[in-house]
């Protein structure tokens, strides 16, 4: 068996089908598909084993109990391509021991699905582009989300697993855990899978902001992957707003300098997000990527702050 392919999840859904009819689809047989849910259903042809936790121990468990060389982790509101495995097999070699692919937001999703996959894929949201787009080249990586991670069986268990301390955050464990042990992991832009969007604006900021907090306690716990300026910058936006508007109550100079600034980011925000084809997914998408600054900026914040993070 070449690949386990394991989706943790907390039921059956329509979008748990939608992934499983995919993966039958796949021009790649030599595969099992193993769901861990909550509780006991049925789906014909997959190794159900139900597990009521989160969803680090669900892929833990899947794991152990995988047959195949090589783990294959995705999530249940999400599908695969049908080249999805066949193209992997070219990445993994010597020290490649783990690869990650872009979550490309499907033609069926709504416009706030669309939106929030806009954003997400905008140079102005972190420069995670390759998560959201299949770019042109592979290059090397240190941290991939498991929404479409693929890592050799043998290396995640010699490495423990998950740390199911964290959540999210326990695949940027399980990457720092390879790169520190000297393997390597591949950015691979072909190994694509669609990934249903949160809707804005709500479900999109409550799970920004979810990874702000997380990411700021990152930066203090696992410097070495998390201590990067492009994970600082919303905060030192929000920084800047704040000095800002005081600043401006006490020279009209400044409060003209302030509404200028303000003026060029909306500006800037809106060109990012420019589609002369649907322009309420422009407006959308501008105003999805400044309130994902504001809550990422403040949550990261916070999460330099805290002392520790709650399951």
């Amino acid at each position: 068996m070449k690949f386990s392919i394991i989706i943790p999840c907390k039921e059956d859904s329509d979008y748990l089908r939608e992934c499983i009819k995919n993966i039958k689809k796949m021009n790649f047989k030599n595969h099992e598909v193993i769901v861990i849910p909550n509780k006991k259903i049925y789906l014909k042809g997959v190794k159900v084993i139900p597990l009521s936790a989160g969803p680090a121990e669900k892929r833990d468990l899947g794991a152990e109990k995988a047959r195949g060389e090589y783990l294959a982790f995705i999530d249940d509101d999400a599908y695969p391509h049908k080249y999805w495995l066949k193209n992997a097999l070219k990445y993994l070699k010597g020290k490649v021991v783990a690869l990650g692919g872009p979550q490309i937001t499907p033609e069926s999703d709504s416009l706030l699905q669309k939106a929030s996959g806009q954003v997400l894929s905008s140079r102005l949201v972190g420069g995670l582009r390759a998560r959201y787009e299949s770019l042109s080249k592979s290059f090397f990586i240190d941290d991939w989300p498991t929404v479409n991670f693929i890592i050799k069986r043998s290396v995640f268990l010699k490495l423990g697993g998950f740390d199911t301390h964290y959540y999210p955050g326990e695949d940027t464990k399980l990457c720092l855990d390879l790169i520190n042990s000297g393997y390597r992991i591949s950015y691979a832009p072909d190994c694509i899978v669609y990934h249903h969007r949160r809707f804005l604006f709500k479900p999109h900021i409550k799970q920004i902001s979810n990874y702000g907090l997380h990411r700021g306690f990152f930066v203090k716990k696992f410097p070495k992957t998390s201590f990067k300026i492009t994970y600082f910058a919303p905060s030192l936006l929000v920084i800047g707003l704040f000095l800002g508007l005081i600043l401006s109550f006490f020279s009209s100079t400044f409060l003209a300098i302030y509404l200028l600034a303000l003026a060029s980011y909306f500006l800037i925000c809106f060109l990012a997000s420019l589609n002369t084809k649907n322009l309420k997914l422009t407006f959308l998408t501008t105003l999805g990527i400044i309130t994902t600054h504001l809550f990422y900026g403040i949550n990261f914040i916070r999460g330099l702050l805290v002392g520790g993070l709650l399951r």
